[in-house]
């Protein structure tokens, strides 16, 4: 199974079906033509062009409708639940943050900001979406036991790379791929110091991707 960061919190899972989390995607979408996307909350540069793609959508609930509306084939979910979606097991999990949704004048409620946990072909991916630091990430890692945690290292709408650091700790995930980071000026931050100082005290091993770069998962997974 093939992984590749487009940007920001987008990621393309290439496997036996193809997911791209949070389509907001500044640098262009390299090709990627998915069967599932999954939105994580309401906000823009998560939503992105999900009105667009036009594919069976998993997210929250409050999301869910507002996509309904629009004519996407949407999978409704909530905190704790588990859903099946083409035959990937989504899990919703705590985010703590925000979610509305912008729709031209209008501000939308969009419900709970979430993560998931995808079990795809055998590998459990955590996309933590838009997050602070909350301590009930041992839970996730106790519960779900994740390979692959993809985590926000931004700061200011995120948490930045000292709680994301914490964060990788408590997942417990043995790949850890930061995101959320560099896309504007605002969140801009040193993913490679990031690596260094979660290698220096861990085993995790940090993989430091730019926009457009595919990992082989299979390649850093016993």
């Amino acid at each position: 199974m093939k992984l590749r960061w487009l940007g920001h919190s987008c990621f393309f899972i290439d496997g036996s079906k193809k997911i791209l989390t949070d389509p907001f995607m500044p640098y262009g979408d390299f090709g990627c033509s998915p069967d599932i996307v999954a939105v994580t909350h309401g906000h823009s540069d998560h939503l992105g062009e999900t009105l667009t793609l036009k594919r069976l959508t998993v997210c929250p609930n409050e999301l869910a409708k507002y996509l309904s509306e629009k004519g996407i084939e949407t999978e409704p979910m909530n905190i704790g639940g588990s859903v099946e979606a083409d035959g990937v097991k989504f899990t919703m999990v705590w985010a703590s943050h925000s979610s509305e949704i912008t729709d031209g004048d209008e501000k939308i409620y969009g419900g709970p900001a979430a993560g998931f946990v995808i079990d795809i072909d055998g590998v459990r991916i955590y996309h933590a979406g838009d997050t602070g630091l909350f301590s009930d990430m041992k839970l996730i890692r106790d519960m779900y036991h994740p390979d692959i945690a993809l985590i926000p290292i931004g700061s200011r709408y995120t948490m930045g790379p000292s709680e994301a650091m914490v964060a990788a700790e408590f997942v417990g995930a043995p790949v850890v791929i930061p995101m959320h980071y560099n896309t504007f000026p605002a969140i801009e931050q040193d993913a490679n110091a990031f690596k260094d100082a979660v290698e220096r005290v861990t085993d995790m091993k940090v993989l430091v991707l730019n926009p457009g770069d595919e990992i082989e998962t299979g390649d850093y997974l016993k």
